[in-house]
C-alpha cells in the first residue's frame, strides 16, 4: 500500500453536503471570501484527525510490537487489519443510508451572504460531526500506519480532499459567467450521483484490507 492507494478516499470524504456546501459558498455574495474560510475549516479538522489515527495506530503497533519490516505478518497488524475492515464495512452502510440526505437543509439558506467565520465554523460542523467523514479519517490513517507509510504519505490524500472542494471556486474563476451553468451541474451530482461513487471507492478499498487480511 502507498498514499495513491489511499487517495481517492478523498471523494468520500467530500461527496455529498460537502460539495453541495462548497457550491453554494462559491456562488455566494462574497465567493472567494467565504470559500477560502471553508476550505481552513475543511483543512483544520481533516489534517488533526487523520494524523490522530495515524498516531494512536502507530503507537499501539510499536507498542505491541507489530513491524512490517519482519516476516510474515503479526497478530497486532492481523488485528488492525480487522479494524479497518469493519470501519469501511460501517462506512458502506453509513453512505448507503444516507443516500437520499443530501438535499438542502435550512442552513444553507444562509450561505449566500456567509462570511468567512461562518463558513470556518461550517466546515468543522460538517468534517466532525458526519460519521461518513470520521469513518474515512479513521480509516485512512490507521491503514496508512498499519503499513508503516510516512506521515506525509497522508498529505496527498488531504490536499486532495480540500482540491475537491475548491472545485466549485476554481470553476467560477476560470469559467467566469459560465460557471452559472457549470455550479449546479455540480450540486445536482453531488445530490444524486455522489454516493455511488462513495461505494465503489469504499469497496475498492475493502478489496484491498480483505486481501491483507487474507494474505
Amino acid at each position: 500500500m502507498d498514499f495513491l492507494t489511499i487517495l481517492p478516499m478523498a471523494v468520500v470524504m467530500v461527496a455529498g453536503t460537502q460539495l453541495v456546501a462548497a457550491v453554494f459558498l462559491a456562488s455566494a455574495d462574497r465567493p472567494r471570501r467565504a470559500s477560502a474560510g471553508f476550505l481552513a475549516g475543511a483543512a483544520a479538522a481533516v489534517v488533526p484527525v487523520t494524523t490522530l489515527a495515524w498516531l494512536v495506530t502507530k503507537d499501539i503497533k510499536g507498542a505491541v510490537g507489530g513491524s512490517g519490516h519482519r516476516a510474515g505478518r503479526s497478530p497486532v497488524e492481523t488485528a488492525i487489519d480487522g479494524v479497518v475492515l469493519a470501519l469501511l464495512v460501517v462506512l458502506a452502510v453509513v453512505v448507503f443510508l444516507r443516500r437520499h440526505r443530501a438535499g438542502s437543509p435550512g442552513w444553507m439558506g444562509k450561505l449566500q451572504h456567509a462570511e468567512p467565520g461562518y463558513a470556518f465554523r461550517l466546515a468543522l460542523a460538517l468534517f466532525l460531526a458526519m460519521p461518513s467523514d470520521d469513518l474515512t479519517m479513521l480509516t485512512v490513517g490507521a491503514s496508512a500506519a498499519r503499513h508503516d507509510l510516512p506521515w506525509w504519505h497522508l498529505l496527498p490524500f488531504m490536499l486532495l480532499t480540500l482540491l475537491l472542494l475548491a472545485s466549485p471556486l476554481l470553476a467560477l474563476v476560470l469559467l467566469g459567467r459560465r460557471a452559472a451553468r457549470v455550479l449546479p451541474r455540480i450540486r445536482d451530482w453531488a445530490y444524486h450521483h455522489s454516493w455511488i461513487v462513495s461505494e465503489i471507492v469504499i469497496g475498492f478499498f475493502i478489496l484491498i484490507t480483505g486481501a491483507d487480511l487474507m494474505g
